[in-house]
């Protein structure tokens, strides 16, 4: 059985219990509905855009920073995302966008690390979610009904789950930090964060992580 976790909690992963060779981190996502009449629709609270969120990684050494970049368009770097799916390392590989989610038992967006072949000079992954022009369509955590991260061993075995419910404290909020695996002597653990911010970008996030 996998272990649910709350915010803040942490577990470390064993390697003689779970295929750490290849993990995946699933993310997924419902959106609230609101009823109009008998009719039940999607809640966008203004624009009927559809909700785009977007799953994206964090490769920091052991200075907690983002030493490569990649281009200007952060291609190439030490952030794996929609538009830069594979880390140069080969170990950390993006899914793909989503742009509809929230529909069944199943991962919106997934970023597979291999877990044993990170090279030694990384010290945490962090996994984000940012709801894609968020601020322009009136969209925020506030209306996704459910959210969850969850690490899945090679063997098909989910190991942990974090889930997380829509709260007030999300309301404006466009960015979730979910959650990281970090190095502790010869394990990775697994923490839950479960942090929001009001931007829709990563990118104001990743400023806090770049070296000065």
């Amino acid at each position: 059985m996998p272990i649910n976790l709350t915010k803040g909690q942490a577990v470390d992963f064993s390697k003689d219990a779970h295929d750490l060779d290849q993990i995946t981190i699933g993310l997924g996502w419902t959106v609230k509905e609101k009823r109009i009449g008998a009719v039940a629709t999607v809640s966008t609270q203004g624009d009927e855009a559809e909700f785009d969120l977007d799953a994206i990684a964090f490769l920091l050494d052991k200075d907690n920073k983002v030493r490569n970049r990649g281009d200007a368009k952060l291609v190439g770097g030490d952030v794996v995302f929609f538009n830069s799916r594979v880390h140069p390392s080969g170990t950390v590989t993006h899914s793909g966008d989503n742009r509809t989610g929230g529909t069944g038992e199943r991962d919106d967006e997934q970023i597979v690390v291999r877990l044993n072949s990170v090279p030694m000079e990384y010290n945490r992954i962090l996994f984000l979610v940012s709801i894609y022009q968020g601020i322009k369509h009136g969209q925020h955590f506030g209306q996704i009904g459910s959210a969850y991260i969850r690490a899945v061993d090679g063997r098909g075995q989910e190991i942990v789950r974090y889930s997380l419910s829509s709260a007030a404290a999300y309301e404006g909020q466009c960015t979730m930090l979910f959650g990281e695996v970090s190095r502790h002597g010869q394990c990775w653990r697994f923490r839950a964060i479960g942090d929001a911010y009001p931007y829709d970008s990563f990118v104001h996030l990743l400023k806090e992580y770049l070296p000065n």
